[in-house]
């Protein structure tokens, strides 16, 4: 019985998901390359900025205006090089990092940010011109992997809230992709709307996600779980409350992608092989920690090993004095919190949009499969799996078919190892 139902969620949630892109892809404002040019904190005017595709063929240009602002629509999401004209930089300015073009992947529905820092012109004229052949490929595969970590760590702040939530109630919770972008969403209307530092936006965001989180669960799921309706039951609901939320976001943010006030045009750090926005750096700190603590508290303290009993054997942890509501209402606030982290991390990478939390839902759940269901240290695993998975299978496949890559790994792993690379072989029958 169990099989069957997690195989019923794979499918139904597969054409759910298949259907709800077709639904509202439409309605985004669509994909685009964007940045701000500034030297010595002065905006420079007057730069051309081109944009083609991988083969070469122009997609447009921009010429930074007043504020050193310039924007590149694509027509869809891929990989495009972005190339800056250095001949109509003012005199004495250059590309500090040398790379006057860049090949960058715009996801779907989001405006990419592409950083060129400027400062003091160095050396002979042409010593801004980026090197080709030798190192290119091996810079593009540190980028890709760098890309794979960032981007996986920040799945696995909303998969190990979701596996929580899984792992306590048995629930499939389609409607985890809206905890998402209710975070960016709240921290977008803090930070831009409220004029509070993103800083602080971010923290009040996260609050926000996990009483948000606490409410689902004390005046919704709990009354429905108290009613015992059944999972599959409660599966379909959760399908009906996304595309509510959905739409919600819809009417009240609209379709186009929005940045947050600060860190939107920051320049890089040379790493070597790659330049990383110290932005960036902080994020991966940040999830690293939080991901570490949580998991930490699960293993080491009472209430984590309440929270254990309760996924293990819900009835005899209440048998054993355990209240199970109160562990299973902790477990929504704290994967409410953990996805909206997600979703503020996610937004400073790629902006704000009301579908964003969707958009990543399937590999949010190929995460949680791929680990091991109910296993946090397995979805923390899956995510990096599939972060690293999704980005390097652009070396050989179209940016846009990415997410194949993603779940080919998953399906791979999942024939050889049933229970996921944590999980444990469940008895049947």
């Amino acid at each position: 019985m169990r099989r069957a139902v997690i195989i019923f969620t794979a499918v139904l949630g597969f054409l759910f998901t298949s259907l709800g892109l077709g639904a509202t892809s439409a309605l985004a404002e669509g994909e685009s390359l964007q940045g701000t040019l500034i030297n010595a904190g002065q905006p420079v005017a007057g730069v051309v900025i081109k944009v083609a595709e991988e083969s070469g063929t122009p997609v447009g240009e921009a010429t930074s205006d007043a504020q050193g602002k310039w924007s590149v629509s694509v027509p869809a999401a891929g990989t495009y090089k972005v190339d800056l004209d250095a001949a109509t930089l003012p005199q004495g300015v250059a590309v500090t990092t040398g790379r006057t073009s860049l090949t960058l992947s715009v996801f779907e529905g989001a405006a990419r940010n592409v950083l060129f820092p400027l400062g003091a012109a160095a050396g002979s004229p042409g010593a801004d011109q980026p090197a080709e052949g030798g190192t290119s490929q091996l810079e593009r595969v540190a980028d890709l992997v760098y890309t794979g970590i960032h981007f996986g760590l920040i799945i696995a702040l909303a998969a190990l809230g979701l596996s929580l939530i899984f792992g306590t109630m048995g629930l499939t919770n389609f409607a985890h992709g809206e905890l998402i972008t209710f975070g960016a969403v709240a921290c977008f209307f803090i930070n831009v709307t409220a004029s509070v530092p993103l800083e602080i936006a971010a923290v009040l965001a996260v609050a926000l996600g996990g009483l948000f989180g606490y409410f689902q669960d004390r005046f919704f799921w709990g009354w429905l779980r108290n009613r015992r309706t059944g999972l599959i039951g409660m599966m379909i609901i959760s399908i009906g409350l996304a595309l509510i939320l959905r739409y919600l976001f819809l009417y009240v943010f609209r379709g186009d992608t929005r940045q947050f006030a600060q860190y939107v045009a920051q320049p890089g750090m040379d790493l070597g092989l790659i330049s990383v926005a110290p932005k960036n750096l902080v994020m991966d700190g940040i999830a690293i920690i939080v991901l570490i603590v949580v998991s930490l508290a699960l293993v080491k303290t009472r209430l984590g090993k309440a929270t254990r009993a309760v996924s293990t054997n819900p009835s005899l942890a209440a048998a054993s004095g355990i209240s199970v509501d109160s562990v299973i209402r902790l477990v929504w606030t704290i994967g409410g919190a953990l996805a909206a982290l997600s979703g503020v991390m996610l937004a400073i990478f790629q902006g704000v949009n009301y579908q964003m939390g969707f958009q990543i839902l399937l590999l949010v759940f190929a995460a949680v499969t791929l680990g091991g269901l109910g296993t946090a240290f397995g979805a923390l695993l899956g995510s990096l799996v599939i972060g690293l998975a999704t980005q390097l299978s652009t070396l050989w496949i179209p940016t846009e078919l990415k997410n194949v890559g993603a779940l080919a790994v998953l399906i791979v792993i999942i024939l050889v190892r049933p229970q996921g690379i944590l999980g444990r072989r469940e008895r049947i029958g």
